[in-house]
């Protein structure tokens, strides 16, 4: 038997609620003291889309443009970060390539936190994971909503 893979590329606007990355203080504050601070003078590639985590971003201030392709490089999705946003979080978790494009515009203020600093932080304070987890729930939450209006 054959196994046949079809795919459609639906060219519509979906709209994500950009809250759904956002953690509580208590989280980046944790974070905060085991991040490197990031100033963006000038446009910046956080990360690509298929590129393996090294870590996270907490974006601060400013704006990050988060944007998705297809495998045949059409956008199909679009859309950016609001202060408190934890960015690279479902891919650093899952040890899976990140599916996301993440560019900061100028101006923006980031922390970076090494995946074995984000790791050391899950083990050390387990209250944390549950507070990560809330913010995993909230993205996926949000990801199906938005696909019910598709």
């Amino acid at each position: 038997m054959r196994n046949f893979l079809i795919s459609t590329v639906w060219r519509t606007e979906v709209k994500i609620d950009s809250s759904a990355f956002i953690a509580d203080q208590e989280l980046i504050q944790a974070l905060e003291k085991r991040s490197t601070p990031i100033a963006c003078e000038e446009d910046r590639i956080l990360f690509r889309q298929g590129e393996l985590p090294e870590g996270l971003f907490i974006l601060h201030d400013g704006s990050v443009r988060l944007t998705m392709e297809s495998p045949l490089g059409e956008a199909v999705m679009e859309g950016s970060a609001s202060s408190g946003s934890l960015l690279g979080l479902p891919g650093l978790i899952g040890n899976q390539a990140y599916s996301l494009t993440a560019k900061a515009l100028k101006g923006a203020r980031l922390s970076f936190v090494k995946r074995d600093d984000f790791s050391d932080l899950m083990l050390t304070e387990p209250a944390m994971s549950v507070r990560v987890l809330r913010v995993l729930a909230a993205e996926v939450r949000t990801a199906r909503f938005a696909l019910t209006e598709l």
